[in-house]
């Protein structure tokens, strides 16, 4: 792990990465507070107007991510976005309408949909080989851990000695620090002003035909989201996006229903729940660049969108039988043996999803792939977050509990359907619409099939369809 750290650029955006989610940590607890004394009774309303908008905003802008990271410097897009972070934590705390808070979160979460998929996308130009990749997307979800389970702690060590206003102030320090750190950074670009993808480094050994054939303005003409939905491991990853929504949506909306009314625990204890699901993501996310290794990306990802499923069943289970109520003693160390169980299954589906991301796209198309998947995948949040808290007031927490579990098996079987056992980095495929002597075709064997050739596939302007086996 320190050895990706050594790398200057990588511990700048890294370091940068904690202190922002920090930041942001802080505001999600002073938001809170500002909603109940704007609103009173009313603040879960505007609390969850204030989390839509927040889904709303990556859902609708995170694409435009993709095309502003090849029309501007990625520095300048990175500092800029968190600037303007910065601004709306700054005049939070002087709102004194509840419109007011929707318009400054709506700008500030705007901000975020930009920076993150341009963040995602600029680690693997920084970090290229495949194991410091692993190792950076590990250390990158142990600061989304972190952040869950530090910022919290940090925030009521800080309303003890302030008021809840001033933690607004930490959320602006964090972004600061942040811009701070990209600040001084070299960061490798996909595009030009013009639009136009960067001439490739030459290496002493291309991929015979992939890439190279591309115009300069190629890159420029794929959509993100056209090659997420053309890549079948990539529609998989979708849906193994929903199968963590569903199950991290109960956890975050349903659990201080579960623990305080369901068991009769106290506020207290519903952090020690939050937390339990914060270690295991964590444990998991520590151990996965020894077990991505020797198992794979499928054969580590489809067992745990099953898991979450599983966990979700027994959940319902439990509820709809009233077993919690039998056996009070074994009631909580139960909820959080199985909310650990849910985080590291959590951990283990979303930590790999990078390197899909990463295999499945050329460098010149990362940013719009990142963007596209960050959008998507946060409008399965978008779903479950309302289904999680509807249901649960409206019919119970067991038909909460078996209504996300339907969800979460739903799409852990679609996934196994949509990603193939066998799915190479290399594959034979025919380009009959190409004229003969075309440069993409000039490595493909004398004799075989008319124009078919074998290379890393990936979509792009000369592959905009996955291929069908070449026999």
């Amino acid at each position: 792990m320190p050895s990706v750290l050594r790398d200057r650029t990588y511990r700048h955006l890294f370091l940068a990465q904690v202190v922002a989610l920090t930041g942001t940590g802080l505001a999600t607890v002073a938001l809170a507070l500002l909603a109940y004394d704007l609103a009173g009774g009313q603040a879960a309303a505007v609390l969850g107007t204030a989390l839509a908008l927040k889904m709303a905003a990556y859902v609708g802008l995170a694409p435009l991510a993709g095309v502003l990271a090849r029309r501007m410097p990625r520095r300048t897009l990175l500092v800029g976005a968190d600037l303007v972070r910065l601004l709306a934590a700054l005049v939070l705390p002087f709102v004194d309408q509840v419109w007011q808070v929707y318009a400054l979160v709506l700008l500030l979460q705007a901000a975020s949909a930009v920076f993150t998929p341009a963040f995602q996308a600029t680690i693997p130009r920084v970090l290229p080989h495949e194991g410091d990749y692993t190792r950076a997307l590990t250390l990158s979800r142990l600061a989304y851990d972190l952040e869950s389970l530090a910022s919290p702690v940090l925030a009521a060590a800080l309303l003890t000695l302030m008021p809840y206003g001033w933690l607004f102030a930490g959320t602006a320090a964090g972004f600061l620090l942040s811009a701070l750190l990209v600040l001084p950074l070299r960061l490798p670009a996909d595009a030009d002003a013009s639009g136009h993808a960067p001439t490739p480094t030459p290496t002493p050994t291309p991929t015979a035909g992939h890439g190279q054939a591309r115009g300069p303005a190629a890159s420029a003409r794929v959509l993100g989201a056209r090659v997420f939905l053309a890549t079948p491991r990539l529609r998989a990853l979708l849906a193994l996006d929903l199968a963590v929504a569903a199950a991290g949506a109960l956890v975050l909306v349903d659990t201080v229903v579960l623990v305080q009314d369901g068991l009769g625990r106290s506020a207290g204890d519903v952090s020690l729940a939050l937390a339990a699901y914060g270690a295991g993501s964590m444990t998991v996310a520590l151990l996965l660049p020894r077990v991505l290794g020797r198992t794979g990306d499928r054969a580590l990802m489809l067992p745990a969108a099953g898991a979450l499923a599983a966990a979700l069943g027994l959940l319902t289970a439990g509820l709809a039988s009233g077993w919690a109520d039998a056996h009070p003693a074994a009631a909580w160390p139960a909820l959080l043996l199985l909310w650990l169980w849910l985080g590291a299954a959590t951990s283990a589906v979303l930590t790999p999803g990078g390197r899909l991301l990463r295999r499945s796209a050329v460098p010149a198309d990362l940013p719009g792939v990142f963007a596209a998947h960050f959008s998507l995948s946060h409008g399965c949040w978008l779903l479950t977050y309302p289904l999680a808290g509807w249901l649960a007031a409206r019919a119970g927490l067991a038909a909460s509990a078996a209504a996300l579990g339907a969800v979460a098996l739903a799409a852990a079987l679609a996934a196994v359907r949509l990603w193939p056992r066998r799915d190479p980095e290399e594959l034979a495929h025919t380009h009959p619409e190409l004229p003969a002597g075309h440069p993409h075709m000039a490595d493909a064997p004398a004799g075989g099939p008319v124009r078919a050739h074998v290379h890393a596939f990936r979509i792009d302007a000369l592959h905009r369809h996955w291929p069908t086996p070449v026999g």
